[in-house]
Order: C-alpha cells, then sequence, then structure tokens
C-alpha cells in the first residue's frame, strides 16, 4: 500500500513539545467558567500595565497605533505584541487548509489535534519572530544603545508574554471560560479605551489652548470656563486634535445597531433524504462569521503597517518605499499618520470631509474592507 506523506506529520513530534491544555474532562459550571474567565482577564489586564524592563525611554510614533484597539496590544507592555501572532499564524494556517496545501480530515480526531498543534507551532514561531523584528527595529531604542542584554531580555519578555496569551485563549476554548480569549482581550481593550478617551483626566496642548483628553470631561469643562457655551459645545463636539464627543456619541452608536443586529437571525428546516419526515431546525446568524474577518484585516494591515513605517524612517524620500507608504508625526497621541502609498489608502479617512476632498481614498479603503 502506499504510504502518502501528510504535512501534518511532521508536527507529531511537536507534539509533547508545544504547551498546551488539557480538555475539561467534566463540563464546568456556570460560575467555574465565570471565575476562570475574570482569572484570564486579571492576567491579561496585569500584564497590559507591566512596562518591558530595559526598553529605552521611547518618545517617537508609535508605528502601530490605529490597530491596537482590534489587536488588543498596549505599547511598551508585556502585552505588546497582543493577539498579532495567533491571529496571524492562524490566518496562515487556515489559507493552507483551504487551499489544499495542508490535508485534514476533520472527522478524525487525530488530524484536529494534529492541526492544532500546527497552529500553535505557528504561533510561537510569530511570537519570536515579531519579537526580534521589534526589538531590531528599534522600537525600545537602538540596539548598540540599550545594549545585547537588554535586548535578548526584551525579546524573551515578548515571547514569555505570547506564551501566555496562547495558554489564555487555548484555556477559555476548551471549556474552562466563556467565550474565546481573542474575543475577550478585544473586548476589554475596546472598552478600557472608550472609557478612558472619555474620562482622561490628561491635559494636552492644541491650537485652542490646553484641553482635557477625555471627551467628557473637556466638554464640562469647556462649558465652565467659556463665557459663549454655543462656542464651547462646537469645540467639545468637533474638535479636531483629541477624541470629541461626536466620537463618543457614534460609538454608542454603533454598539447599538451592532447589538440589534446581533439578534438577527434565519430559521432553516432541514429534512433528511434517507429517512423520511425526520427534520430539524438549524439557525443561521446575521453576523455569522462575527468580528474573525475585521480581526484578520487588522492583523495584515499591522504588518503593513509596522514595516512601511520602519523603511519610510529608514529610506525616506526612496520612491519605492513610498509606494508602500508615507508618514508624518502629529503631536498628539505619539503617532503618526499615513499621507501616501499604499498605506494611506488602506487607512480610514478621518471624517466625512476628507472624503468629500479625496473620493478614490474613501473609495479604496470600501472596497479593501469589504472585499
Amino acid at each position: 500500500m502506499e504510504n502518502h506523506f501528510r504535512f501534518l506529520d511532521l508536527m507529531r513530534p511537536f507534539q509533547r513539545l508545544v504547551p498546551s491544555i488539557m480538555e475539561s474532562k467534566r463540563k464546568s459550571s456556570f460560575y467555574e467558567k465565570l471565575i476562570w474567565t475574570a482569572v484570564t482577564l486579571y492576567i491579561y489586564l496585569i500584564c497590559s500595565q507591566i512596562p518591558l524592563y530595559g526598553a529605552a525611554q521611547n518618545s517617537s510614533s508609535d508605528p502601530l497605533y490605529w490597530v491596537r484597539v482590534i489587536l488588543a496590544s498596549n505599547r511598551g507592555t508585556l502585552m505588546e505584541l497582543g493577539i498579532s501572532p495567533l491571529v496571524t499564524s492562524s490566518m496562515i494556517i487556515q489559507l493552507f487548509v483551504g487551499t489544499k496545501l495542508i490535508n485534514v480530515n476533520p472527522s478524525i480526531p487525530e488530524d484536529k489535534e494534529l492541526l492544532s498543534t500546527a497552529e500553535k507551532l505557528f504561533g510561537l514561531l510569530m511570537t519570536v519572530g515579531e519579537a526580534v523584528a521589534y526589538v531590531l527595529s528599534g522600537m525600545y531604542g537602538r540596539v548598540w544603545d540599550i545594549g545585547l542584554i537588554n535586548a535578548t531580555l526584551l525579546i524573551l519578555q515578548l515571547v514569555f508574554a505570547g506564551v501566555i496569551v496562547l495558554l489564555l485563549d487555548e484555556m477559555l476554548q476548551k471549556g474552562y471560560g466563556l467565550g474565546s480569549g481573542i474575543s475577550l482581550f478585544i473586548a476589554t481593550n475596546i472598552c478600557e479605551n472608550i472609557v478612558w478617551k472619555a474620562l482622561s483626566p490628561i491635559t494636552i496642548k492644541s491650537d485652542s489652548g490646553t484641553q482635557f483628553e477625555g471627551a467628557l470631561v473637556s466638554l464640562f469643562h469647556l462649558l465652565a470656563t467659556k463665557s459663549n457655551k454655543w462656542d464651547a459645545l462646537y469645540q467639545a463636539l468637533n474638535r479636531q486634535e483629541a477624541p470629541n464627543v461626536t466620537n463618543l456619541i457614534g460609538t454608542i452608536f454603533v454598539v447599538l445597531v451592532v447589538i440589534y443586529f446581533q439578534g438577527f437571525k434565519v430559521n432553516l428546516t432541514l429534512r433528511q433524504r434517507k429517512v423520511r419526515g425526520v427534520t430539524y431546525p438549524y439557525t443561521i446568524k446575521l453576523f455569522y462569521v462575527s468580528t474573525f474577518p475585521i480581526i484578520l484585516q487588522a492583523a495584515f494591515i499591522s504588518n503593513i503597517y509596522f514595516f512601511s513605517q520602519i523603511l519610510h524612517k529608514r529610506f525616506k524620500g526612496n520612491l519605492i518605499i513610498e509606494l508602500l507608504g508615507k508618514w508624518k508625526d502629529v503631536e498628539f497621541g505619539a503617532r503618526s499618520v499615513p499621507v501616501g502609498g499604499l498605506a494611506y489608502y488602506m487607512s480610514p479617512p478621518s471624517d466625512f470631509a476628507h472624503f468629500i476632498g479625496d473620493p478614490f481614498h474613501g473609495l479604496f479603503y470600501l472596497l479593501f474592507i469589504t472585499s
């Protein structure tokens, strides 16, 4: 009998080496799942606040500012990489499975275990690769300035945090918690950002003077200090250099719309051909794919943004590099904004006026996110 070699067979030696969580032998109660979910969330939040040891004070712009919320990452902390390696590795493996480059039989339990091992192994390799790329790119200071020991420690910290994210996500998916770690981390990061940008007491300097970063705090401050209340309200609703009340209202509106449509579903009745008269219901949700396409898009864009910004800083003025992306630093938030090249057209228009002024940008972005 001819022996057919498969890619998954290469994963057998790594099954014992790759860290993993055992399947829950019994069905956990809702209270137990709630506790483990809370523990997972607590570990994630702690790691999001622990700064990386050995990193130099860096006031440069953040190359991943635009996608950190979706990637559940926090700059300069153990959660610098967020879920990016996990999502990127899963995207690559699923692409290989979909194109039949990796043959998998879902009905065979061993194939499912080997595929899970492949995803985790690629996730670990992506974590190491991204950690090395971040350190060598100078995100934490030039390697010869921070020293070889600190550079090595930075890589080890990022890899360790990546393993924690991988295990926490697997623990929730194997029945110990509610949902998945990826969704939990993203939801937590989004909620944290919304609350902070609405209530932040930090002051910033702008063309209109010193203001509070938080949209609501700034609204009450402007109403209390300005004699012209209409001008204060207009400024709080439309300021461009920091989060404004319009942004907050728009965010709340989108959340309510998503919650409303989340309940939409279509109930189908399936019949068996072999057994007549036997039917059973099958429900399809309107948001069947949930947030997974957005997460994949964010992971893809984050890699484009990261390499584009690094190359633009190193080879500014190079025509080929600027075709990939041209960037400009802005004062607020220590971030850069794309102003040309592929990175610019992959970024959303800042407002409706920008869309009218550059309709090709808006149409390209619309086609990109819907394709």
